[in-house]
């Protein structure tokens, strides 16, 4: 059972990684963008989709990519119980 959680492991690494590899294409492409429109404030999200479209159009990781900004994003906004911060009550 240890070998089957070792290669679990190293696969989740790897797909860590190769999200990594395409978070930094998408953020080069996008500081591209920004540039030739003359550093104009303001479309900074515009600029982030638009790379983001650009880059994962023709790549093989677009599902991995995507699968994980949707599973972080969900993690976010219902984090777990134990991560959970209590307001305290007046």
């Amino acid at each position: 059972m240890g070998k089957a959680l070792d290669i679990e492991t190293r696969r989740k690494k790897q797909q860590a990684l190769m999200v990594q590899m395409v978070e930094r294409k998408v953020r080069s492409r996008a500081q591209q963008i920004y540039e030739s429109r003359g550093h104009e404030q303001g479309q900074e999200l515009q600029d982030w989709f638009q790379a983001e479209s650009e880059i994962l159009e023709n790549s093989i990781l677009a599902p991995l990519y995507r699968r994980s900004k949707t599973t972080s994003e969900a993690t976010e906004e219902y984090p777990a119980p134990e991560q959970a911060v209590k307001q305290p009550t007046a």
